[in-house]
């Protein structure tokens, strides 16, 4: 996928698993979601009571469901997974497999995404050379119990000026201060609870939609 086409993939950018669906099934939800605009979607079930057999079969149904409607579909983290689903890309931490090796594995033509919190893991990052970058988190967020304190859009703004690697923003993102994370410099929004807790998740995915493409087009 080339950098244009991914920055439009990352528009709205969907985290998800079982555990941020409320209750509901993780393909209802995701579902709704892309009805309602989404643009690419993580599968991140970590630490469930899913058997891997189950996870497999899972995230095959909602790797179907992504290209029922074009949208690109990512594993978090696991590279092995990665690949058991045939799935677009992965995305790793900082402290997972680097960007460099989980290329190796997926082949060239799958998308590599990476996590930055830090100007110091920007430098990481940046000699990796990861498809895009994910930064964050810019607001307070209680969707990942490890996900450090809030960076700010500043962050982002700083991010931007290293690199024009594609950039999506993430934690604590809701349609009322995603355009701020879009004028900082993100080319998109990732979000977990701003969809997965959503009592309509099409309604919030399309709310988050509309935020991010009104500041793009300057409205």
């Amino acid at each position: 996928m080339d950098k244009r086409a991914l920055r439009a993939a990352l528009s709205v950018y969907l985290v998800i698993g079982s555990a941020h669906c409320k209750g509901r099934p993780l393909l209802e939800v995701v579902a709704a979601a892309l009805r309602g605009g989404v643009t690419m979607v993580q599968f991140r079930e970590k630490d469930s009571p899913l058997s891997l057999r189950e996870t497999v079969a899972l995230g095959r149904a909602l790797r179907e469901r992504c290209r029922q409607f074009g949208v690109p579909f990512i594993v978090n983290d696991r590279v092995d997974l990665a690949l058991l689903l045939d799935a677009d890309g992965v995305h790793v931490g900082q402290e997972d497999l680097p960007p460099s090796e989980a290329r190796k594995l997926l082949g060239p033509g799958r998308i590599v995404g990476m996590s930055v919190s830090t100007p110091e893991e920007l430098d990481v990052a940046l000699r990796e050379e990861p498809d895009y970058l994910g930064v964050g988190p810019v607001y307070a967020t209680t969707s990942k119990a490890d996900a450090g304190d809030p960076v700010g859009t500043e962050l982002v703004a700083y991010v931007r000026s290293r690199t024009d690697l594609p950039l999506v923003g993430i934690g604590g993102i809701a349609p009322e201060n995603a355009a701020a994370v879009i004028a900082a410099g993100a080319d998109g929004v990732a979000v977990v609870s701003a969809i997965g807790s959503a009592s309509d998740p099409e309604a919030a995915a399309r709310a988050l939609a509309r935020a991010v493409r009104g500041h793009q087009a300057g409205v």
